[in-house]
Order: C-alpha cells, then structure tokens, then sequence
C-alpha cells in the first residue's frame, strides 16, 4: 500500500513538473530566439575575417578601442550611469517611504507618480522635447520670472542633464513600485518594537528598513543599471547624440555605427562589448550589495 502511494505521488510530482515546463516554454524559447540566438550571432560575427583561410580576428576590437567617436560614447554612458542610477534610486526610495504612509490622496499621488510608467518613452521624448524647446513653456516661464532663457538640448553645458531629467521623469515611478512592495512586506511589529526602545525615525530607518529592503534595492539597482546602459529613445529623439556628441551614449552609437554608416561587423562588436561592460558591473553591485551570509 505504501509503495503504491509512493509512486502515484512521484507520477503526479512528475506530472506537475512536466506541465511547469510546458507553460515555461514559451519564455525559454523566447529567451533563445530574442536574446541567446542574436547574441551568439553578433559575437561570431564580430570575430568573423573577411580574408581567405583565416576564421576569425580582432581587427573589429581593436578598430573601436582607438575610435574616438566610440570611446567617448563608452564615456558619455559611464558618467551617464553614474549620475543617473543613484538619483533614480533616491528618489524612488523617497517616493517609496512616502507613499508607505496614509497620506491624504494616496491614490491620486500614485497614480501621477506611475502615469509616466505607461507611457512609452518615445511619447515621452516628444513631449519634453516641446518643453525644452527654446520658444516651449519651461523658457517661457523662466522669461515671466526674469531669468534667461535656457538652451537645454543645444546647449552642450545642459543637454546631459536634459536626458537625466527625461529618463528620470519616467524611470523614477516605476522603480518606485518594486521598492514599495518591498516595504509593505516589513512587518510592522520591528518598528514598534523598535519605537519602544527610544530609535528615531532616523535610526529605525537605518537599521530596520535598509536592511530588509536589501534585496528589493538590489533587484532594482541592477535593472536600474542595466536600462539606463540601454537608453536609445530620449538621446535619439531629442539630440541624435549631440550637440558636439556631448549625449552620444552607446546604443545610439551603435545604431548609428550599424545602420547609418553600414558598418554590421563594428556594430556587432560594439554590442559585445557593451554587453560585456554591463556583465562586469553588473557582477560588481552584486558583490557589494551581497549579504554576509550569502
């Protein structure tokens, strides 16, 4: 009798691992065709030689390593992920802690902070690109309180920050989301606890909340890092990498290299290396953000 119920619970384990498999299906070939697939390709095509009895070379590599044009986008986008992800992060935290508290009109601020989210970014490109214009509404504004007129997407000074703003304006709300879940799953007793013994707001937040949202700030600090290295809309829309290449980040560099200057194989080993690049630092934040006991 024992052994028979011992195997009918292995065939239904069977079965249900089998039907898990079958529904994963669907993303694992996705995950093959859009990711693996493309990105074995553009790596073999990225070594490939056009000369006669050799497989494969460097020459690719070692064209963009002493490309100006190309270092300075590897450049522009480090300084652009720098300054970027930790504002993003702020913020979203921010917004986060206060929308934990019953605020009055919790639901409308929610609704506003998320709007952004839905929209999609090259939507959100055009609509910042008419406030940014030299005759928009943020200039005429700062005309009608006596201040000069900004250049922002011309000026070679603002048009970094420009991008900041625009990619922040949509990236800040939906971040924010992950970290607000990660608060609502902090039991409340810790803080009253916590309360209890004398902590301030301050120390509660320091020894409590950080810690326990650990794994949601690391979740968001790698999708964080990982999207701002793929910005394309804004910087394409908005400035086409100028002016004097000042927001010519890397996948607007590539797209250039690939389909405006016909140049695949350079673009395949400009992706490889981008690749490569988010992997490293990707690699790095978990290291730092990892637990002693993991």
């Amino acid at each position: 009798m024992r052994s028979t119920q011992h195997g009918w619970l292995a065939r239904l384990s069977n079965h249900e691992t089998a039907v898990g498999l079958l529904m994963l299906s669907p993303v694992f070939v996705a995950l093959l065709v859009l990711r693996l697939w493309p990105a074995a390709i553009a790596l073999f095509h990225s070594l490939s030689s056009d000369k006669a009895g050799e497989w494969f070379n460097l020459s690719a590599y070692t064209y963009l390593l002493q490309d100006p044009t190309f270092l300075n986008a590897l450049y522009r986008t480090a300084l652009f992920s720098i300054i970027v992800n930790p504002l993003q992060i702020v913020i979203a935290l921010g917004l986060a802690l206060l929308m934990h508290r019953k605020i009055a009109l919790g639901g409308l601020w929610r609704t506003l902070i998320l709007l952004p989210v839905v929209i999609p970014q090259s939507i959100s490109s055009l609509i910042w690109g008419v406030a940014f214009r030299p005759d928009g509404p943020i200039n005429a504004a700062l005309v009608a309180l006596g201040l000069p007129a900004q250049g922002f997407l011309t000026s070679t000074t603002q048009a970094m920050p420009s991008i900041i703003v625009v990619v922040s304006w949509v990236g800040v709300g939906y971040w924010m989301t992950f970290l607000l879940a990660g608060l609502k799953d902090i039991p409340i007793s810790l803080y009253e606890a916590a309360g209890l013994d004398g902590a301030n707001g301050w120390q509660r937040f320091w020894h409590i909340t950080l810690p326990l949202l650990r794994r949601p700030l690391l979740f968001v600090l790698v999708a964080d890092t990982v999207a701002n290295f793929l910005v394309f809309a804004p910087v394409q829309i908005l400035t086409g990498g100028g002016p004097q290449e000042t927001t010519n980040l890397i996948m607007p560099e590539i797209f250039s290299r690939t389909f405006v200057y016909n140049d695949d194989k350079g673009g395949a080993a400009a992706t490889v290396i981008l690749v490569s690049v988010v992997m490293v630092v990707v690699l790095i934040q978990f290291r730092m953000m990892r637990g002693k006991g993991e």
